[in-house]
């Protein structure tokens, strides 16, 4: 990415669509341009596109917003990738060293066969990590290492072949912009969220999204496990539906009465809401922690799935929108038996923008600021007058001469017609007096 341009990344989140433009520099240091974020209504559904038109309608809605507020024209968009169908499955590839010795084509060798794979009935999206063992002993640089055999464990993002059709579909039919890439969002979060110390001594990482609950599992500075749980906030929203609300009352009544633990506080209270009658808090947060049982319940197994329950050093590190029900890391250290951390995007990654690296919705837009790499900025040349004069002149307008041509053309007119002129002088024969009669008829004028 040059200096004078920028990226622009849009995380299709399932409640609000997140839109941010900026620029990184050579130490991997982002700078915020500006950012914005629009309601996702029903048009994406736990994290996939649903409907087509209400996207497109939305990314470019989006999209002038960015461009208003900045005074930067868009041209192509970096997307993030998302889905139920998400998860890790572990590819490995092994080679054999007649050099004796690893080199960087080796592991690039390693790291293309794993890209190219695909299994079944899935499409590979991702990389994501990779564990190398030479002679059967792990080896975490292995460039340089002698041996016989180099075989590497790699950690593959996959999921459904289809993911990126309905968004496409909506993206380059309904706005006209390029895309210019996709972006895994697990792995991004993690990589601006979670400090190397994290990762080195293990933790499970959660983002809580709107329509989702992504679990990374990491391990020795690796990604040991990744997996998707189909429930999130609006899961929450609408159990609280159920104690006949409407949809947007219900989500309001979250955000300032929802906790993820009883308080002391009295069981009731006047509702907000002059035509509602007033609420259980008891009931309220029965209803919501009914619901963050299951969701802890599929964690917990999911840890245990990972092989590495018990050997979390760093505990849980949670992010994203539904992060933010009130008590609810309390809640989750309580269940789970593991320190509890909130996190954000880390304050050294960004060096401005401070409402959004302390706003855990938007961890993942700028996570996806780290990875995209490409100029996203329109550029329009505008053409000076002197500019478009040469191009007219080069090109000729309706079948004219070229002015440069045309003059050349009249200077050799002229010599001609003065070095035949010089001749019939010195001739001074009846055929030179025809010509001179009669020359002006028969010579060509352009003019």
């Amino acid at each position: 990415m040059t200096s004078s341009g920028f990226t622009a990344v849009i995380d299709l989140g399932t409640s609000r669509m997140k839109g941010v433009m900026g620029r990184r520099n050579d130490n991997g240091v982002i700078s915020v341009i500006t950012s914005g974020n629009i309601d996702s209504g029903n048009s994406i559904r736990r994290g996939v596109v649903y409907n087509i038109e209400q996207v497109g309608a939305n990314v470019q809605k989006l999209v002038r917003m960015l461009e208003n507020s900045s005074g930067r024209k868009i041209g192509r968009l970096y997307l993030s990738l998302a889905g139920q169908s998400l998860h890790t499955m572990e590819y490995n590839e092994m080679k054999q060293l007649p050099a004796g010795m690893v080199t960087d084509e080796v592991v690039s060798q390693l790291h293309n066969a794993a890209r190219k794979y695909q299994p079944d009935l899935k499409r590979n999206y991702q990389v994501a990590d990779a564990e190398y063992y030479i002679d059967d002993k792990p080896e975490r640089s292995p460039v340089g290492v002698t041996g016989s055999q180099i075989e590497a464990s790699f950690e593959l993002i996959v999921g459904r072949p289809n993911l990126m059709n309905n968004i496409e579909k909506s993206i380059i039919s309904k706005t006209g912009l390029e895309i210019a890439g996709y972006i895994v969002g697990p792995t991004v979060t993690a990589n601006i969220a979670l400090t190397d110390e994290e990762k080195e001594l293990g933790c499970a990482f959660v983002d809580f999204g709107a329509g989702t609950t992504t679990l990374s599992v990491y391990k020795e500075g690796i990604l040991r496990r990744m997996v998707v749980i189909p429930f999130g906030g609006r899961n929450l929203t609408r159990d609280i539906c159920a104690l006949n609300f409407t949809e947007n009352d219900a989500e309001q009544l979250k955000i300032k009465f929802g906790k993820a633990m009883e308080t002391h506080e009295g069981p009731l209270f006047t509702s907000p809401f002059s035509s509602k009658p007033d609420v259980d808090l008891a009931e309220l947060n029965k209803v919501i922690g009914m619901r963050l049982d299951e969701i802890i319940a599929n964690i917990r197994e999911q840890i245990s799935l990972s092989g590495y329950e018990g050997q979390l050093g760093a505990g849980m590190v949670i992010t994203g929108g539904a992060s933010l029900l009130r008590n609810l890391d309390l809640y989750l250290g309580q269940k789970l038996k593991m320190a509890v951390r909130r996190a954000t995007a880390r304050k050294t990654m960004v060096n401005n923008a401070p409402e959004l690296t302390g706003d855990p919705s938007f961890t993942l837009a700028l996570g996806m600021l780290l990875t995209a790499d490409e100029d996203c900025e329109q550029v329009v040349v505008e053409q000076s007058d002197q500019d478009a004069d040469e191009e007219r002149s080069s090109s000729g307008w309706f079948g004219m001469r070229r002015p440069r041509q045309e003059k050349e053309r009249k200077v050799k007119q002229e010599k001609e017609k003065k070095a035949k002129a010089e001749k019939e002088k010195s001739d001074g024969g009846f055929l030179s007096k025809m010509e001179d009669m009669f020359g002006n008829i028969f010579s060509e004028d352009d003019e």
